[in-house]
């Protein structure tokens, strides 16, 4: 607070500072000053030129709070229903891995899953167990057989290093590779390396949504489901 001098007096003068701190800090202000508070106008923001109480301004505020904590509401649920419906998905998966008998069985469990139960539609297998060479006759198209120091393995070398899964656009070159040169139509790709380090392989699965797969969205989902496969294809 202030201080102005008139005629020699000094009178203690009010910033808004001082006027916010006092009614915050005298709650019953206007229920003891009930006449003041039918007086005040405030301007209305969304209609220049009318004015409204400051009961009604508070009204209005209140309302648009509680329009942002519904909205707020509304995006924690939506995501706690996506967040079921995949856990409901994985569950799936697990039943059928764990009915898989053998290695053939396993990944066509695989492959059913990620096309039953997830809707993938582009999904890629690489496997670098040796294993799979015995398979690829009888095994879905989806399986492939590689070595993690072919050149176009490679290419994933930091993804396979870092062991976790990754979100968004790839090159030209990796989706050639994965998906095959026809498929300019994928947008997006997840890509999940399989064991420690992507010993194992990898897991790639596109979508022709450019925003389908992005780097900004969680991976939680994605790890387990590699971590299934995972233990699945060594057990």
């Amino acid at each position: 607070m202030t201080t102005s001098h008139a005629r020699g007096v000094s009178k203690p003068s009010l910033d808004e500072g001082s006027v916010a701190e006092f009614l915050l800090n005298s709650p019953d202000f206007f229920e003891r000053n009930a006449v003041l508070l039918a007086k005040l106008r405030l301007p209305h923001l969304r209609n220049e030129g009318s004015t409204v109480s400051l009961v009604e301004r508070q009204i209005e505020v209140l309302r648009d709070r509680n329009q942002v904590l519904e909205r707020k509401l509304k995006e924690l649920i939506d995501v706690a229903r996506s967040n079921d419906a995949l856990a409901e998905r994985i569950h799936r998966l697990s039943q059928r891995l764990i009915r898989a008998r053998d290695l053939l069985q396993t990944v066509n469990a695989i492959e059913v899953s990620l096309r039953e139960d997830f809707e993938a539609r582009h999904v890629v297998l690489v496997l670098f167990t040796e294993a799979v060479r015995a398979l690829q006759a009888d095994a879905p198209l989806f399986l492939r057989l590689d070595s993690p120091d072919s050149p176009d393995m490679r290419t994933f070398d930091s993804l396979l290093q870092s062991g976790k899964p990754r979100c968004g656009q790839i090159r030209d070159t990796q989706r050639d590779f994965l998906f095959g040169t026809d498929t300019v139509a994928i947008g997006s790709v997840a890509l999940a390396p399989l064991g420690p380090k992507g010993n194992l392989g990898l897991l790639a699965v596109g979508a022709s949504d450019a925003d389908r797969f992005h780097p900004g969205m969680s991976t939680e989902f994605l790890s387990r489901i590699a971590d299934l496969v995972a233990f699945a294809l060594t057990r």
